[in-house]
């Protein structure tokens, strides 16, 4: 009798256990479906079709699972991309320097945001240069119109500065705001009142701002303003370790030229403005046949001194790059085709040939807002 009482006092134990795990994994599983509903936005619709996940979905799927496990995601491991900032350098001219960014929906807002003093580009400055909007300047709003302008109402903070920065502040923030593709003019408001000039010095906003007003302008002596256009090029500086390239306004004298052929004559000539500027073509270098665009191409038809490396066929970098970025500055060029006489094949100095025209995105970021 004693060891029956025993076997079923363990066969009571046993059973009682069993009924405690049911009830308490019960419990557990419907903690994890309750913990489900909650992250499960009331809003999401269900898509019976196959999406195709880019990488930045994936990413902020791997963000959102981090953040169910409790695993911060920070600021370093945040998604960034590219983005030119128009800076102050040291010798005093407006150049673009290219900056990796956090990735926002505010594109626009954003960039102007780090081209004001003591914000959040400051952290990132590159030696030498400086930020130019002034401190305290609140972005209010910003809105694009379908013909191109970008409206930029900011706070009453922007009128804080010296009549001498006035032009500095007008070129960075347009030539910032308008490497986006479907930004043709910046147009300035106040506290909701639009401007028709800038508030220091009176420089005309009448029909908004556009690279064609400009940037770091230089009047030559002796050129004839009557026979003379004023264009945009693209100069190399080297400061430190770092190569960037420099817009400089002037005005070109056409002597019955193309637009086209004139800029390039002037980068074969090299800067005539008076600062630290490089000429990275060979001397003796001749264009020869008269530059034409098609479909958007701009075709360049060089002689053999425009090579680095006459028998590998190679054009240096800076040397694209300068011819790239001047003549897709003109709004129909949208790529740059260099051809050279009795060669065949180009390629750059890494000896990758160039078998399509080159784009300004080859060399600095692109995009729409």
């Amino acid at each position: 009798m004693k060891k029956i009482v025993v076997k079923k006092s363990v066969y009571m134990g046993f059973l009682m256990l069993f009924v405690l795990f049911l009830t308490t994994g019960c419990g557990l599983f419907q903690g994890e479906q309750t913990l489900e509903e909650i992250d499960v936005p009331k809003d999401q619709s269900t898509n019976t079709e196959t999406d195709i996940a880019t990488d930045a979905t994936k990413q902020t799927e791997k963000a959102s699972e981090s953040d169910k496990e409790g695993i911060e995601v920070t600021a370093d491991q945040a998604e960034t991309v590219p983005r030119e900032l128009y800076l102050l350098n040291e010798e005093g001219l407006i150049v673009p320097q290219t900056v990796e960014l956090p990735k926002t929906d505010l594109v626009a807002q954003q960039v102007l945001e780090y081209l004001i003093k003591d914000g959040p580009v400051t952290s990132m400055l590159p030696n030498g240069f400086e930020a130019v909007l002034p401190a305290g300047t609140e972005i209010n709003q910003m809105n694009i119109q379908e013909d191109g302008t970008l409206i930029v109402d900011v706070s009453e903070e922007f009128k804080e500065y010296q009549p001498e920065e006035e032009k500095n502040i007008i070129e960075a923030m347009t030539y910032t705001l308008t490497q986006f593709d479907n930004v043709e003019r910046v147009t300035l408001w106040i506290d909701g009142k639009e401007q028709t000039e800038m508030p220091v010095n009176g420089t005309p906003l009448k029909n908004g701002y556009s690279r064609a007003n400009g940037i770091n302008i230089y009047h030559p002596d002796g050129v004839d303003l009557m026979d003379s256009k004023a264009v945009t090029l693209y100069y190399p500086t080297q400061q430190n370790e770092q190569m960037y390239y420099v817009p400089v306004t002037q005005y070109v004298e056409m002597d019955k030229q193309t637009d086209y052929q004139s800029m390039v004559q002037a980068l074969l000539k090299g800067p005539a403005y008076d600062m630290d500027l490089l000429n990275v073509f060979n001397p003796n270098v001749s264009i020869k046949a008269e530059p034409s665009v098609e479909d958007g191409v701009l075709h360049v038809s060089f002689s053999k001194e425009i090579l680095n490396d006459e028998n590998n066929a190679s054009i240096s970098d800076e040397v694209m790059e300068t011819l790239v970025l001047t003549l897709t500055n003109k709004e129909e060029v949208e790529a740059v085709s260099v051809e050279v006489e009795g060669v065949d094949q180009v390629f750059n100095e890494h000896g990758v040939p160039y078998t399509e025209p080159v784009t300004r995105d080859t060399f600095v970021p692109t995009g729409s807002l």
